[in-house]
């Protein structure tokens, strides 16, 4: 699944920009010039304001394209997560998303997506080259955090991949112990909520199979688990299978990421289905006492993969973001 955030890269791209890095320092800065062009509303969630969806509105606006780019601002408008490279030091641009969401009195949202072999060598492979290199950059990643508000999504996948065993068990308690360490690193920041990734209802279908895993990596320290990342589960299904899995884990809470899901999923189909649309709106507000909250972790637009004519994990991709949007009704 995509992970990584390519701003500075879509920007280039789309050739608005000009002379800069693509690494996180260059993409801190722009995030931070552009602060108040975010568009904020009642979310308390912070709205990245030099996001691909929002350069791409304005190329389209200047080729004419003025339908397709009011179409694009239903996702450029809302909040999304934002995934630090995990190739560099992430703090720079943990740093700038952290002091905009500041200035705006906003929770800023972010997925930490670096843990040693990655995705079992499949569309977003990598990760830290071992176990220091991780913990050294969960430890950037945390000081960058500091005092700010922040909710932070830790490593989708890792612990799904335990339990379907994609990950070799040769790897196994090393990745526990890393989450375990993660979770206590970023909980010493004291306005960080910690949400350990759980995979999605339709992988592991029993969520009991996910107690012993999520308990040897921490679950009991961190705010909750997060369900449903860059997958298409309808709310209702994800929601029912959250308050199981909630009540086992001794009523911990959960988010669920709703920003494809929109049209359910497609069977047999999770990498760039076609048909997909937008889902809930990110909001706090669920109805449901142990969810906490609905978020667009996945940021729409961005592929999943080399498939349905798609570019690489993570890079921007116009056309099945105008299909997101456009199906998404409104």
């Amino acid at each position: 699944m995509p992970r990584l955030i390519r701003t500075l890269a879509a920007l280039v791209a789309l050739g608005l920009t000009a002379g800069c890095s693509s690494g996180p320092r260059a993409e801190g800065t722009a995030v931070a010039a552009a602060t108040q062009r975010a568009a904020t509303g009642d979310s308390p969630f912070w709205v990245d304001p030099a996001g691909p969806a929002a350069a791409q509105i304005q190329l389209w606006r200047r080729q004419g394209r003025t339908e397709d780019a009011a179409l694009l601002k239903r996702i450029a408008d809302e909040p999304t997560a934002l995934w630090p490279a995990g190739e560099t030091d992430p703090g720079p641009a943990v740093r700038a998303a952290t002091t905009a969401a500041a200035r705006q009195d906003r929770t800023a949202l972010f997925v930490a997506y670096n843990i040693p072999h990655r995705d079992c060598g499949q569309h977003s492979a990598g990760g830290a080259a071992d176990a220091d290199a991780y913990r050294r950059w969960i430890g950037q990643f945390a000081d960058a955090l500091a005092d700010s508000r922040a909710l932070v999504v830790l490593e989708p996948d890792a612990i799904a991949h335990i339990v379907d065993g994609c990950t070799p068990g040769e790897y196994q308690d090393e990745r526990t112990q890393l989450l375990s360490d993660a979770v206590n690193r970023l909980k010493h920041q004291p306005h960080t909520k910690v949400y350990v990734d759980a995979g999605n209802p339709a992988w592991i279908r029993d969520s009991g199979r996910l107690v012993e895993p999520l308990t040897r990596a921490g679950i009991a320290n961190a705010d909750g688990f997060s369900l449903n990342v860059s997958n298409f589960q309808t709310d209702a299904v994800t929601r029912t299978y959250g308050v199981e899995l909630a009540g086992r884990l001794g009523g911990k809470h959960f988010v669920v990421d709703t920003s494809r899901n929109g049209n359910g999923p497609l069977p047999g189909a999770w990498c760039n289905p076609p048909g997909r649309a937008l889902g809930t709106r990110p909001a706090p507000a669920t109805g449901e006492p142990a969810l906490d909250a609905y978020l667009w972790i996945k940021r729409p637009g961005e592929s999943d993969g080399e498939c349905e004519g798609g570019p690489a994990a993570g890079q921007w991709w116009p056309d099945y973001a105008l299909a997101l949007a456009r199906d998404s009704g409104g």
